[in-house]
């Protein structure tokens, strides 16, 4: 009498039913979260410094040739790194001419520090590495731009 079987009765969802919707549901929530990781990073201290670095170097932009792309990061690269102090990320970039990898290396003195820039260099797809800015001197005063 629990379960009825006619129209408007309450019965269960066939499990095929449920487990369609949970994988959607499933997918849609880590589709979200990763895109939220990337939004996260976009928008940080460290990487906006580094693709304004890339951005005012003429060598690089020529190398690499207008207009600059800036994609994804692959959150499922070991060298893509970030903890309260450091973060070391390989930012994917392209232009017209040729692609490669921004590398960025950034630190900070503590958790409510502001992050400054250590290193970053571009590394083409055939193997040129250009150096786009590094921090030079041993208390990290001078600032060198190359």
């Amino acid at each position: 009498m629990m379960w009825q079987k006619y129209p408007g009765s309450r019965q269960s969802i066939p499990l095929g039913t449920k487990v369609l919707f949970g994988g959607v549901f499933g997918a849609g929530g880590f589709a979200l979260v990763y895109y939220l990781i990337q939004k996260f990073h976009s928008r940080s201290l460290y990487y906006k410094l580094a693709v304004e670095q890339l951005q005012s170097h003429p060598e690089a932009q020529e190398a690499l040739g207008p207009p600059l792309n800036i994609h994804y990061l692959k959150l499922t690269d070991r060298e893509n790194f970030v903890d309260i102090a450091d973060a070391k990320l390989k930012i994917p970039v392209s232009g017209s001419k040729s692609e490669g990898l921004l590398y960025v290396h950034s630190s900070r003195g503590g958790p409510f520090q502001r992050w400054h820039l250590d290193e970053v260099f571009l590394e083409l797809k055939d193997g040129q590495q250009i150096p786009v800015f590094k921090l030079s001197g041993e208390n990290g005063d001078e600032v060198k731009k190359e």
